[in-house]
C-alpha cells in the first residue's frame, strides 16, 4: 500500500461521506459551505463541499472495507493493514511536516505536532453543484423571461384583495317575519305635589283693593362741582435762575479750594491722602 492508493480511497469515500478515519491520527471531514458575496456584493460564488482534517484519533472502517472490497482479502487483514500504514505515515509526518495527498492536498504538522490540512485549489467533492459558476451582477443581463417574472410578482404585490362579498340571506329566513323588540317599560313620571291653594276649593275672594300711598320722594342735593386746580408749572425764569446760581456757587467752592490749597496745603492733604502716603511725601530728601 502507498501513498497514492490511500489519496484514491479517500477522494472516493468522501464523495459519498461525510468522514473518513484515518486510523490512529484523526478524520478526513467534509461539510457543504453555502453561497456567498465577494466583490463588494457584486459577484455571487456558488455552494461547494469544503474539506478537512480533524486531529482526533477516530476509529472508522470505512479505509478497511473499502480497501478488502476492492483487493478481495478479509476486511480483519485490510484493517490490519491500514492501521500499520496510517502509523508509519503519522511518524513521516512528525519529522518532516508535511505529506502529500495526490488529488487531494497536503497534510501538515506544526511544531506541535498538530496536524492540518491544506486542500487543493481544483479539488471537487461536491457532485451535486457540477456546473455551478460564479455570476457577476455587473455583467448579468436579464432575460425577458425574469423581467416578465419581477413584474408578475410587483403586479400581486400592488393588487389590493377583492373584498369578499357579504352573502344574501336564505329565501326561508327572508320569509320568516323579525321578532319584535320587547317593549321598553315606561318610567312613572313623578308628579309635582299640589300647591296648598289648588287643594282649596275653587272660591273666589273679591278683595278691596287698598289705597296705594304715593311715596314722597325728597329732591335730592344739587351736586356741587369744585373745579380741581392744575398743577403750576414751573416757570422757565425761576429754573434758569436756580442752575445760574448753583453754577455760581461750585465756582466759588473751586476758587475756595484752589485759595486754601495755596494756603494750608498740609491741612487740605489731610483729606487727599492717607497717613501713609502722608509720610512718603514729607520724607526729607
Amino acid at each position: 500500500m502507498d501513498i497514492d492508493l490511500l489519496s484514491k480511497m479517500v477522494k472516493e469515500l468522501i464523495l459519498d461521506n461525510d468522514r473518513v478515519a484515518l486510523p490512529g491520527l484523526g478524520s478526513f471531514v467534509a461539510e457543504v459551505v453555502p453561497s456567498t458575496f465577494s466583490d463588494k456584493g457584486y459577484t455571487i460564488n456558488p455552494p461547494y463541499r469544503r474539506l478537512y482534517f480533524r486531529s482526533k484519533p477516530d476509529e472508522g472502517r470505512e479505509l478497511a472495507g473499502f480497501y478488502a472490497s476492492t483487493n478481495k482479502v478479509e476486511e480483519d487483514m485490510a484493517e490490519r493493514i491500514i492501521k500499520d500504514f496510517v502509523s508509519e505515515l503519522k511518524s513521516v509526518l512528525h519529522t518532516k511536516k508535511t505529506v502529500v495527498f495526490p488529488g487531494l492536498g497536503r497534510l501538515r504538522a506544526t511544531k506541535e505536532n498538530n496536524v492540518f490540512f491544506i486542500a487543493d485549489e481544483d479539488l471537487d467533492i461536491y457532485p451535486a453543484g457540477f456546473g455551478l459558476e460564479p455570476i457577476s451582477l455587473k455583467t448579468h443581463q436579464e432575460t425577458r423571461e425574469e423581467v416578465s417574472a419581477a413584474l408578475t410578482d410587483l403586479k400581486s404585490i400592488l393588487e389590493e384583495p377583492k373584498a369578499e362579498a357579504i352573502p344574501e340571506p336564505s329565501p326561508e329566513l327572508a320569509s320568516e317575519p323579525l321578532p319584535e323588540p320587547a317593549p321598553v317599560p315606561e318610567t312613572p313620571e313623578v308628579q309635582e305635589p299640589a300647591d296648598a291653594e289648588a287643594s282649596e276649593p275653587e272660591t273666589v275672594k273679591v278683595q278691596a283693593a287698598e289705597p296705594v300711598e304715593e311715596q314722597k320722594t325728597e329732591p335730592k342735593p344739587a351736586e356741587v362741582s369744585v373745579p380741581v386746580s392744575e398743577p403750576v408749572k414751573p416757570k422757565r425764569k425761576t429754573i434758569l435762575i436756580l442752575s445760574i446760581c448753583l453754577v455760581a456757587l461750585v465756582i466759588i467752592l473751586l476758587i475756595a479750594f484752589a485759595v486754601l490749597g495755596r494756603l494750608c496745603p498740609d491741612w487740605i492733604d489731610q483729606f487727599l491722602y492717607s497717613p501713609e502716603e502722608l509720610k512718603i511725601l514729607n520724607y526729607p530728601l
